[in-house]
């Protein structure tokens, strides 16, 4: 021992009356029968005060039938008991939270004939639990306000009702992918005269605040545009104008749309639409078909100064159904690695083994669809249905 520092000799007696944490011995009953300094010193005792006392008087009322009726009888059978959290009152009534070990010391007859206990502040750490208790809160109350705002924000970016032609039946959908934050997917059913009546249905590209903004540029474009130009593809450029202009080439502020026009006509309707790099419309006849409307080779809108974007007519009869998507329903992941729900024509499919049916009961069919992919639905989804009743029967 003599190329030992001296201050690292330490007799056993000091080493236990300075330790770093409270140490206590109690005879079987519960009387404290020795105590070291450090517990003294933290509970402003002197050491006579404890001897003969009591351990469980000083502990809360909680604490004390706490360890009366778990602690003790724990303790005697398995003949140990770790890390417990109680508190020690002090002289002058303040709580003190311990974390206390013990164990039963037995005499040559094998009976309980001592009881060693230590007790390690918890002080810092019940106050750290309870801090990270309550951040927790907060970011949940965050949490909660965030999910609030955006629900609101979304919800404001889409009609609050559609308003087709009467004898028109119409239905839509959005599904939310995130609860906190804001898509870009929006649509819309408006009258415009008499006999006509404008929708649209597309996809902003980016999501947050950002895309609102361009979500919301685009709707009020689309709606003020389609009063004053008759041809759904001079909508489309009156958009694309509009948002190069606002927004730059450099921004990435562009969108997918698909924009018709309506016009009712004795017996069913006339429906003139354009795409500008949309997902195609689907098409459900009375007699149990379904196809897409084929509208490939429109480009994206808000990208190119001169964009070329594909039109069609199409005259919808009783009992036939429009659909309008986003390609958040096309794109859920749905198997292993990268596939996607429509890589090979499920969509179509589905449509088909529904067909006939009402834009309300489509809507629904692929709201329990979308509800289905679970988290591989990572993208929101709009959907917009319209259609004619099917005759009655004779």
């Amino acid at each position: 021992m003599s190329d030992v520092d001296p201050l690292l000799v330490e007799s056993a007696e000091d080493l236990y009356e300075n330790a770093p944490c409270g140490y206590l011995s109690t005879w079987p009953d519960g009387r404290i029968a020795k105590v070291n300094s450090t517990l003294t010193r933290w509970l402003g005792f002197e050491r006579e005060e404890l001897l003969g006392l009591r351990f469980t008087e000083l502990l809360t009322a909680g604490g004390r039938i706490h360890y009366e009726t778990h602690f003790v009888p724990l303790l005697f059978t398995r003949g140990t008991v770790d890390s417990v959290a109680l508190d020690l009152v002090a002289r002058d009534g303040e709580r003190h939270p311990m974390f206390v070990t013990a164990n039963v010391g037995r005499g040559p007859d094998g009976l309980p004939a001592l009881v060693r206990i230590t007790a390690l502040d918890a002080g810092e750490r019940r106050a750290y639990e309870r801090e990270l208790v309550a951040e927790r809160r907060r970011a949940e109350l965050e949490r909660e306000r965030v999910e609030v705002l955006a629900r609101t924000l979304q919800r404001s970016l889409l009609p609050p009702a559609l308003s087709p032609p009467a004898g028109v039946d119409s239905a839509a959908y959005y599904h939310f992918a995130s609860q906190d934050d804001v898509g870009g997917d929006f649509y819309d059913l408006f009258p415009l005269s008499g006999d006509r009546w404008g929708f649209f249905l597309g996809d902003v590209c980016g999501k947050g605040p950002d895309a609102a903004v361009v979500t919301s540029a685009t709707r009020y474009s689309l709606r003020t545009a389609a009063v004053y130009a008759q041809d759904p593809v001079e909508v489309l450029h009156n958009l694309n104008s509009l948002l190069l202009h606002e927004f730059g080439h450099e921004d990435s502020r562009f969108c997918t749309v698909i924009f018709g026009v309506m016009t009712v006509r004795e017996g069913g309707l006339d429906v003139e639409l354009a795409s500008g790099g949309h997902p195609p419309a689907l098409l459900m006849r009375a007699d149990g078909t379904a196809s897409y409307l084929d509208t490939t080779g429109g480009q994206l809108v808000g990208i190119l100064p001169a964009p070329r974007f594909v039109s069609l007519r199409v005259q919808l009869l009783p009992g036939d159904t429009l659909v309008l998507y986003t390609d958040g329903l096309t794109e859920a992941r749905t198997g292993v690695g990268r596939k996607r729900y429509d890589d090979e024509g499920a969509l179509l499919e589905f449509a088909t083994s529904r067909s006939p049916a009402s834009p309300l009961d489509f809507v629904d069919d692929l709201r329990e669809l979308l509800t289905g992919f679970g988290e591989g639905l990572s993208d929101d989804t709009a959907i917009l249905s319209f259609g004619l009743p099917p005759k009655p029967l004779a």
